[in-house]
């Protein structure tokens, strides 16, 4: 059993930079890859970042590359995503969530982690607002 609680969202003029962390309870966090969702008032979750067990790898949707950077700290329970020059369309209740770890290659790594329903443990969500 894992627990995952978010913390840093908030309200950030356009531009701006955020931080959110995801801390973990169990010890079982190292057996997970992480990964980031969120979802805009009258639109469906999407997938915006994942990162594997060691933070060997990482998967980003196309439209946050090079503006967010998902990491994770496995000695402290946490996962963490930077985002940074944000935009209004970032907007969106963000969500940490946990998914069996696999082993493959980066097509069908990516294609996993971007489904949500390989998830099985999944935060509050933190409600991230973009001013403009």
């Amino acid at each position: 059993q894992v627990q995952l609680v978010e913390s840093g969202g908030g309200l950030v003029q356009a531009g701006g930079s955020l931080i959110l962390s995801c801390a973990a309870s169990g010890r079982t966090f190292s057996n997970y890859a992480m990964g980031w969702f969120r979802q805009a008032p009258g639109k469906e979750r999407e997938f915006v970042a994942a990162i594997t067990r060691s933070g060997g790898s990482t998967y980003y949707t196309d439209s946050v590359k090079g503006r967010f950077t998902i990491s994770r700290d496995n000695a402290k329970n946490t996962v963490y995503l930077q985002i940074n020059s944000l935009k209004p369309e970032d907007t969106a209740v963000y969500y940490c969530a946990a998914a069996p770890a696999i082993y493959s290659d980066y097509e069908n790594s990516y294609k996993y982690y971007e489904n949500s329903y390989n998830y099985v443990y999944w935060s509050q969500g933190t409600q991230v607002t973009v001013s403009s």
